[in-house]
């Protein structure tokens, strides 16, 4: 059961990377694409020296490298989405609403495994949908009523990329290590975000950046971490069901907002979070209905 708790440790890094980025994205880079040129490159950098370190075997099969890098490009399209909406959206939104994929993978498994959803996992993924709307809600500050933030149909679709990225995923690991499949993810990575922002006039721009050594420092350490995140990420999927990994994935939102809450409280400014006592209860009961929305239904499964 050592997957469980490695599972966990995973989370509760990849927590600290999400923390981080938004702070890079928000409050140090002009824009996102600057953001995603050097995490672009850097991505790169870290495929080329797996991949040199763990080479993918030679009986491979073509489906199988062919299922490994749609999860990669599933997950880079996910991630896109989810850096996107957090230049303008809290850090704790944001990856409360992205971390309800598990409920997609359950409805994916209902036409493509023939499987049924009974009481239980519907009231689950209502749980979890709930939660999810309850924490995009953007009340009227002149009490003119609520509605959905702009930002939820993407989030939701960086989710479903997210749940379709770790089916894939958990097929290719049948077959191929973890590295090969952070080596595999890490190119993807690096494509979908150089094709997206690599312009002359983003390079002319970072070069002009203040504080470029220490922003570029800050980045190095956290993808450096982001690195120890998701390979024990596809460790745990590798030796553990899926759905109980999904599972325990989940409570990263709950991470975030504990991280995002120390460090507004300690630093100031670092993070574009509001503490109001309103706010915070329904940031804490929406993570709630989420986490165990999540857990109810893929512990069901």
């Amino acid at each position: 059961m050592f997957w469980m708790s490695t599972a966990v440790v995973s989370t509760a890094i990849m927590g600290i990377v999400s923390i981080v980025d938004s702070h890079l994205i928000s409050k140090r880079m002009p824009r996102l694409r600057s953001f995603l040129l050097l995490l672009g490159i850097l991505q790169l950098g870290f495929s080329i020296g797996t991949f040199a370190f763990n080479p993918l075997p030679k009986e491979i099969g073509s489906d199988t490298l062919v299922t490994a890098f749609t999860s990669g490009t599933l997950r880079s399209l996910g991630a896109l989405l989810m850096l996107k909406t957090m230049r303008f959206e809290e850090v704790s939104r944001v990856s409360s609403v992205v971390h309800t994929f598990p409920i997609f993978v359950a409805i994916l498994a209902v036409p493509l495994l023939g499987e049924v959803l009974g009481y239980t996992e519907w009231l689950a993924i209502i749980m979890t949908v709930a939660g999810a709307i309850l924490i995009s809600i953007n009340r009227d500050p002149h009490g003119r009523g609520t509605r959905l933030r702009k930002s939820f149909a993407m989030l939701a679709g960086s989710s479903l990329l997210m749940g379709m990225a770790n089916i894939a995923a958990k097929y290719s690991l049948d077959y191929i290590s973890f590295w090969n499949m952070y080596s595999v993810t890490a190119l993807c990575l690096a494509t979908v975000f150089l094709l997206f922002s690599l312009r002359p006039w983003i390079v002319k721009e970072l070069l002009e950046l203040k504080q470029r050594g220490q922003v570029l420092s800050l980045l190095l350490i956290n993808e450096s971490i982001a690195i120890v995140g998701v390979i024990l990420s596809f460790w745990a999927i590798e030796r553990g069901p899926v759905s109980i990994v999904s599972t325990i994935m989940s409570i990263r939102p709950g991470f975030v907002f504990i991280y995002s809450l120390s460090l507004s409280l300690f630093l100031p400014g670092a993070l574009e979070e509001q503490l109001s006592r309103g706010i915070i209860v329904t940031k804490v009961i929406s993570i709630g209905f989420i986490v165990g929305g999540v857990a109810l239904l893929t512990l069901r499964i």
